[in-house]
């Protein structure tokens, strides 16, 4: 819509995991380190934790990419609350059959899958999203897995992504061992307000623009409306980008980012209800 307005090959601020955006600021940066050491040492249980709309699925997605030439890997997105047993979830997001399999077969199967995959010198990694909604024994039931190996190689990597929630799951009593096996976690938080200015820079340069679009006050408004959290952030710069344009403004200034926030607390789907911006 706004796009050719403004000189830009698509839109910048998209809320869709992208790794082509990803913005590496220090804490990414870190976490991404993190996550390539759990890669490249084969951790056996890899957790990354961190608030909603912060990156975690956007830095998996970049980690997959660069990775994908040594791995063979199994999403599971949007995990499915109050299921006991994954297996049959893990099998298919490895795109392999469980239709009609008993237990035991669903589990020798598997193991053969690993072993084979071992062999041919590629890393089977299992990537759980959103793990903050599996059960106790969902969880119980991965660790399991961890017994599968040949020699000292552990067959199967297993990276659980999830809100702040799965890192006190994680403590519970019930799941010490679970607890013990976990060899590399990090908390990803939201980004400084000092960065919000940079990344908001690179993601319109990454979309082809390399001038200013917002002013300086725009920025700081940004940053302390949005707390930091980068999919806040790609909300309020696009709604500013489509005020912008209506109003054939060249660049977005504070009171625009204003005219948005103030339109979207009085107007948007939660106003009435304490909530801001989103």
């Amino acid at each position: 819509m706004y796009e050719s307005y403004y000189g830009l090959a698509e839109k910048p601020f998209s809320i869709q995991p992208d790794p082509e955006y990803l913005f590496l600021s220090k804490r990414h940066s870190l976490a991404y380190t993190m996550l390539e050491y759990s890669i490249q040492n084969h951790a056996g249980y890899t957790v990354i934790c961190g608030d909603i709309g912060c990156g975690k699925t956007t830095l998996i997605h970049h980690l997959m990419n660069n990775y994908k030439s040594e791995l063979t890997v199994g999403l599971l997105y949007n995990t499915p609350q109050h299921v006991e047993d994954l297996m049959p979830w893990i099998m298919m997001s490895f795109g392999l059959s469980h239709e009609g399999l008993s237990d035991i077969a669903m589990h020798q199967q598997f193991q053969q899958f690993l072993i084979k995959t071992f062999t041919s010198g590629k890393k089977a990694v299992l990537l759980i999203d959103e793990a903050q909604n599996l059960t106790m024994s969902a969880l119980e039931s991965i660790r399991m897995l961890s017994n599968i190996s040949v020699y000292k190689h552990q067959l199967l990597q297993v990276i659980l992504v999830g809100q702040p929630q799965l890192k006190h799951m994680l403590m519970q009593p019930e799941l010490e061992q679970f607890n013990q096996r976990v060899s590399v976690e990090f908390f990803l938080t939201p980004l400084k307000m000092s960065e919000v200015k940079k990344y908001i820079q690179h993601r319109i340069k990454v979309a082809g623009k390399n001038d200013e679009l917002f002013t300086e006050e725009a920025y700081k408004r940004i940053a302390d409306i949005s707390k930091g959290i980068p999919r806040k952030i790609n909300i309020l710069c696009d709604l500013a980008l489509v005020y912008g344009f209506s109003s054939e403004e060249k660049k977005i200034s504070v009171d625009l980012v204003n005219e948005v926030i103030k339109d979207k607390e009085q107007y948007g789907v939660f106003s009435g209800k304490n909530e801001k911006l989103v």
